[in-house]
């Protein structure tokens, strides 16, 4: 059977003749088919998070697991989760297949080696959840990571996230989010549509989870981390906003409370 992240897109068959702009239309008309698709994965997408929020709330992690393209949005979804919503690195993780070096470089063979249950046993714990993420849903590294979390290290949860029903990954997790985005405009190139609807899902699975963990003041962001300008700015306009102060008494209170947001708004710590 053909996988759809391979087969070849009827729509650019002549993409080598086609115009700049039509090139680029092209390319525009295929993205915007990519919300509908992950809308449709909305049922799927909310038992995941369910899955997240219980673990989180319980102690425990989360794990992305990914090769290549796949691999590094994971690795960038956990990264941003300490200064978006001030929880410890650790909290969320990403694994890519051949390290932080497959960060920046590409390593040839990383996905086809069946090492994922290994890197990830190195970090997890029994209560857990995993997230496995490959837009064929074939990856040797990612497939063996989620079908081993669960028998060999007593995950709570598995989740996949891939583009093809019809996958090993799939049958192997317990929620299969299975974003069906039709064949790419470069054939194989799973880094387009596939890579954004990864991106698309996990933006929902973290940020919801984060919502739902308390992690947010309805949209404002009170658990930021202000380890810059920018972020210590929007710290300021938070504060003032939901205190309902000037600025120069919001950046006061800040400093006051050593920028923590959540003491700023209050004036005070928060109650635990």
């Amino acid at each position: 059977m053909e996988r759809q992240t391979e087969s070849r897109n009827p729509r650019a068959r002549n993409l080598g003749k086609m115009s700049t702009r039509q090139i680029l239309e092209l390319l525009n008309d295929e993205d915007a088919t990519i919300a509908a698709a992950v809308r449709a994965a909305i049922p799927q997408i909310e038992r995941a998070v369910e899955l997240i929020v219980s673990a989180l709330a319980s102690g425990h992690r989360l794990f992305y697991v990914g090769a290549g393209t796949s691999g590094r949005l994971g690795v960038l979804d956990a990264s941003e989760m300490p200064p978006t919503f001030g929880v410890e690195p650790e909290l969320v993780t990403g694994i890519i297949a051949g390290g932080d070096h497959a960060l920046r470089m590409s390593i040839e063979g990383a996905e086809d080696q069946p090492l994922g249950l290994r890197d990830l046993a190195q970090q997890m714990k029994a209560g857990d959840v995993v997230v496995g993420i490959s837009a064929s849903g074939r990856a040797p590294y990612v497939v063996d990571a989620i079908e081993g979390a669960k028998a060999d290290l007593d995950a709570a949860g598995t989740i996949a996230i891939t583009c093809n029903a019809d996958s090993a990954l799939a049958r192997a997790a317990d929620v299969a989010i299975v974003i069906e985005v039709g064949p790419e405009v470069i054939a194989g190139s799973s880094r387009m549509k596939a890579g954004t609807a990864t991106k698309l899902v996990l933006n929902m699975l973290s940020t919801a989870s984060m919502v739902k963990l308390g992690r947010t003041k309805d949209d404002l962001m009170v658990d930021l981390r202000p380890t810059n300008e920018k972020l210590r700015r929007r710290a300021i306009d938070i504060v003032a906003q939901e205190a309902r102060v000037s600025v120069d008494e919001a950046e006061r209170r800040l400093k006051t409370w050593g920028w923590h947001v959540r003491a700023a708004i209050e004036d005070r710590w928060p109650a635990s």
